[in-house]
């Protein structure tokens, strides 16, 4: 690593940003070094998307100066940041389906041959050793129509180098990836570094921000709050910073007595996706759906809710036996299903606020067959405000909102229909630390008033922090149930791996 004394490769001096009375980022400062990962951490709103769009070339600073190699840097467009040798890398990578991987990364700079006619050997033969620097597989031949998400941010990374970009920005790049996945892309950022480019990792995983990188910077409410090498600090000092505030508990799990079976699953079957999946939940408690990325857990609730259909089994919502394929005859029952994906599934982006939030009961809410609008911005206030959500206007477009307050509003649309079960699929995906704890507390609390809650997620420490009981899947089999006393890090992931027996 650089050391502090050493001209920075870039570096953020003071800037300050605003959108109309509102601050976005304030008096920010900080430096990344060739040779070095960097981590931008904060909550949602903290200033983390102003700050990469001012590195992007989409927002320009107020005040303050970026600068690149101690000189000024003016951004004045992405195609400047690109000329300046700062590469963006976000967490859905925008690539064209129909045109190969090669051609993806030199569109608009293919090499030229004879007759300037595109030399596709030459572009091919460019793309292989971009792919061999980073030290990954990939044929610059096949369409990039079909690749996997963490094949398209590789894509991204051989673009930038292409272009030899000196500054790499990810912004949230592992949110739809798997354990393996993360490894390769951490190795090729890795790479990167050891090839002498800057790193600036986003990302509210804490383990990923102390695996890769050397420095961790703070932002809370548009300002910079700290710089440190990420050998002198904890969990715990990144969170205290980030919230401004103990987090006392992030798993405020209260101990509940669970009553009778309410939610019972037997024999779930989908040919190829699943296999005999049998569980059941009662009144007050939590059961966590855990498992690595493609065990099955999202396929098996979006079938008990009647999304996916079904091969073979029952599913029972008190005693009674739900038809299979409809959601709103579960609906009816009494059963609720908060999405993985809230922006494709779980919300009408161009929607209202108050809208979003009152979808599921739109008939409840209608007089004579018409809509009452003062009825539903009641509904909407009473739940917005029952969850904290933070918005300006009711009548904003829900897709204003930070991806934390999204998530609540998914939430109040279906508490409002007051379920017997609540299914919630990564419930606290791509948000903050301070708005997982009130997801996590919601949830509690929602279980100590006697709902039966399904959660399915990929964090294990959520998992263990939040669930009364485990059950494991891997390649959509249910390979172990484990009481909360049960489950810890080896058990789950034991389980999780498919190998028979006890972990030691």
């Amino acid at each position: 690593m650089a050391g502090d004394d050493a001209v920075p490769l870039l570096a953020v001096r003071d800037v300050t940003k605003s959108f109309g009375a509102v601050a976005a980022v304030a008096g920010v400062s900080f430096a990344l070094h060739g040779g070095e990962a960097h981590a931008l951490v904060g909550e949602n709103g903290a200033g983390k998307s102003t700050i990469v769009k001012m590195l992007a070339g989409v927002h320009r600073p107020d005040s303050g100066a970026i600068e690149m190699d101690g000189a000024p840097l003016v951004l004045g467009s992405p195609a400047d940041a690109r000329a300046a040798g700062i590469a963006i890398i976000y967490q859905e990578p925008t690539l064209f389906p129909d045109l190969s991987v090669a051609e993806n990364i030199f569109m608009g700079r293919q090499p030229l041959g004879r007759l300037r006619r595109i030399d596709k050997a030459a572009m091919k033969a460019e793309a292989e050793e971009l792919f061999g620097r980073l030290g990954v597989h990939l044929d610059p031949d096949r369409p990039a129509r079909g690749l996997s998400i963490a094949d398209q941010q590789l894509v991204e990374i051989a673009k930038a180098l292409s272009v030899d970009a000196r500054v790499l920005v990810m912004d949230e790049p592992t949110a739809a990836l798997s354990g393996v996945e993360v490894e390769r892309l951490f190795a090729v950022a890795r790479t990167l570094c050891a090839q002498g480019a800057a790193v600036l990792f986003i990302s509210h995983r804490f383990d990923e921000v102390f695996s890769l990188c050397e420095r961790i910077t703070v932002m809370r409410d548009g300002r910079w709050v700290s710089t440190d090498p990420t050998a002198d600090l904890t969990v715990d000092q990144v969170v205290r910073r980030m919230v401004g505030r103990d987090v006392s508990a992030l798993f405020p799990k209260e101990e509940v007595e669970p009553g009778e079976v309410v939610l019972d699953v037997r024999g779930l079957t989908r040919h190829g996706v699943f296999s005999d999946v049998t569980f059941s939940v009662r009144r007050g408690e939590i059961v966590a759906l855990a498992g690595l990325v493609g065990a099955g857990r999202s396929e098996v609730v979006r079938a008990i809710f009647g999304i996916d259909r079904l091969d073979e089994g029952e599913v029972h919502v008190d005693g009674e036996r739900l038809p299979a394929g409809s959601p709103a005859a579960a609906m009816n029952a009494g059963l609720a299903l908060v999405p993985e994906d809230r922006r494709q599934q779980g919300l009408v982006m161009e929607l209202s606020i108050e809208r979003n939030a009152t979808l599921t009961r739109l008939g409840a809410l209608a007089r004579v067959g018409l809509l009452s609008g003062r009825a539903e911005r009641r509904a909407a206030r009473e739940w917005t405000k029952r969850l904290q959500v933070k918005y300006g206007l009711l009548a904003d477009a829900v897709g204003t909102l930070s991806g934390g307050n999204q998530q609540k509003v998914v939430l109040a649309k279906w508490l409002a229909t007051e379920p017997k079960v609540l299914i919630v699929d990564e419930p606290t995906r791509g948000i903050d630390v301070g708005t997982k704890a009130e997801v996590h507390r919601l949830m509690s609390r929602l279980a100590g008033q006697g709902m039966a809650v399904v959660m399915v997620s990929s964090e294990l420490p959520e998992v263990l922090g939040m669930a009364d009981r485990v059950l494991v899947m891997h390649e959509g089999r249910v390979t172990a149930e484990l009481s909360r006393a049960e489950a810890n890090e080896e058990t789950v992931m034991f389980a999780a791996t498919g190998q028979n027996g006890t972990a030691a």
